[in-house]
């Protein structure tokens, strides 16, 4: 049987998170706003009307060109691209065609065992058009979203199989956030992927026709649809079918694909220049001043943190998922001045926890950096013993007060004078004679119930290594 290869790119659209909308002072982000409420005559396209372009879009781009290694152009210029659909008001879109923000550019995907470059074709700005919502056999057009701003990237047919098309949006995500340039939430239409998808022999170098998959709203269903749609085409194939150009829909309820028209070129689209709004002029200047405080990127930190923290590859990882988390690590390391997988550790497991459980960002916790390492400190110089530290993360974080002040104020140091201990202990094994017994006959794995026992009646203030030897010494006694 002949072994096949699947080649794919992806077109993202990476919703800005501007203020106000590319051409218009209308909000950008009208998600939960009423259909039709967050328009204007600009946006709406209403006849006589100029737009004003967004300073802040080219901005954005510029920053995301930078980061993709692309080549930001000095001078750019707006087409329009005609196409009549009825959530597009103005009967065309304001776009970028063949003189875009920036050219070039690529992004190295790290896989495991081997590194994959994906190159990128196109990344200019443009407008986003309104949307379309099916009830029944009746259509309803939601203007809200009409000049919302959009930055178009497209990479080259470089993605080998649904995993890859699957991390490059991951990273893509994540750099976006890290750049603080779009929400990148897929649910919401932030970042929006179609994949094009063809198939070929192995070893064979020719692109051969692929269809495009449209209205995938996450991750996971790209990866699913473009599993879904090689083996459809090798099907096709060895069944003696030609490929047709189609445009898909992925449908998420049945996880299913269908064909939606023949695809467009871009002769379909008549683009000509947009004759309402001069160049987009990004000197040098203009350009160092957006670049100024551009940050270390997520995967030259990831590495960093490999390379200078001796971390395993799955920490730095996660430390790096989040530019405001991998900020308080670094912050949290410098004031410990320790072990620093011991910070990674708290870090993975504890912080991670609070983040979830409250919905912030590592840089919004009243639990800072240097609390953080300050509670560590405190273990580790056995002033307080393990449970308690991990209780000072919740206490310090509802109070905003340092850990020390808390462990002054509630007595929560920890107890490591033998005699108390020994007290404590002997009264819960006088007390406990028949689990005694059973620890005597052999059920070794009691003695952690003892411990606990002596916790609790410490209310968690005794050292529990200390409870143990003591424990085991009275036993020994019987």
């Amino acid at each position: 049987m002949p072994e096949y290869e699947i080649v794919i790119g992806l077109e993202t659209h990476i919703q800005l998170n501007t203020e106000t909308k590319i051409f218009c002072a209308c909000k950008a982000d009208s998600w939960e706003e009423e259909p039709n409420t967050n328009i204007c005559p600009v946006c709406s396209g209403l006849p006589g009307v100029l737009p004003v372009p967004n300073a802040a879009v080219a901005e954005k781009a510029v920053l995301l060109a930078q980061a993709m290694n692309a080549e930001v152009q000095t001078d750019s210029y707006f087409d329009r691209k005609n196409y009549f659909y009825p959530d597009l008001p103005k009967g065309y879109q304001i776009t970028q065609y063949d003189q875009p923000i920036a050219t070039g550019g690529y992004l190295d995907l790290p896989m495991g065992d081997y590194t994959r470059r994906v190159e990128i074709e196109k990344l200019h700005i443009e407008e986003d058009a309104g949307k379309t919502k099916k009830e029944g056999n009746r259509r309803f057009i939601d203007f809200n979203r009409c000049g919302v701003p959009l930055i178009e990237m497209v990479t080259g047919p470089n993605l080998r199989s649904a995993d890859e098309a699957a991390e490059y949006l991951i990273r893509l995500r994540q750099l976006l956030r890290w750049l603080n340039i779009s929400e990148a939430n897929m649910e919401k239409a932030h970042l929006r992927a179609d994949a094009n998808v063809s198939i070929r022999l192995k070893g064979e170098d020719k692109l051969n026709t692929k269809t495009e998959i449209k209205n995938v709203n996450s991750i996971e269903a790209v990866r699913t649809a473009i599993q879904k749609e090689a083996k459809r085409q090798i099907k096709e194939v060895e069944d003696g079918n030609d490929i047709k150009p189609w445009t898909l829909d992925w449908d998420e309820d049945t996880e299913m694909l269908s064909k939606m028209r023949s695809k467009e070129t871009e002769a379909d689209y008549r683009h000509f220049k947009e004759p309402d709004l001069l160049k987009v002029h990004v000197d040098q200047a203009w350009q160092d001043r957006i670049l100024k405080d551009f940050p270390e990127l997520p995967l030259a930190r990831r590495q960093r943190f490999v390379d200078e923290y001796q971390l395993p590859a799955y920490d730095a990882d996660i430390l790096t998922n989040e530019r405001s988390l991998s900020d308080y690590f670094e912050q949290a390391v410098k004031a410990y001045d320790g072990d620093v997988k011991r910070v990674s550790n708290w870090m993975i497991n504890d912080i991670q926890r609070m983040l979830n459980e409250s919905g912030k960002m590592a840089g919004e916790l009243k639990l800072k950096p240097e609390y953080l390492a300050e509670i560590i400190q405190l273990v580790d110089s056995k002033k307080v013993n393990n449970p308690t530290g991990k209780s000072l993360l919740d206490k310090v974080e509802s109070t905003g007060k340092s850990p020390q002040e808390i462990v002054e104020a509630e007595g929560l140091g920890q107890v490591s004078d033998t005699g108390a201990i020994r007290e404590i202990a002997q009264a819960i094994v006088d007390e406990n004679p028949d689990q005694v017994e059973k620890y005597l006959g052999g059920k070794d794995g009691l003695i952690g119930w003892f411990v606990g026992q002596v916790m609790q009646k410490s209310q968690g203030k005794a050292n529990p290594n200390m409870a143990r030897e003591i424990l085991l010494e009275i036993f020994s006694e019987k």
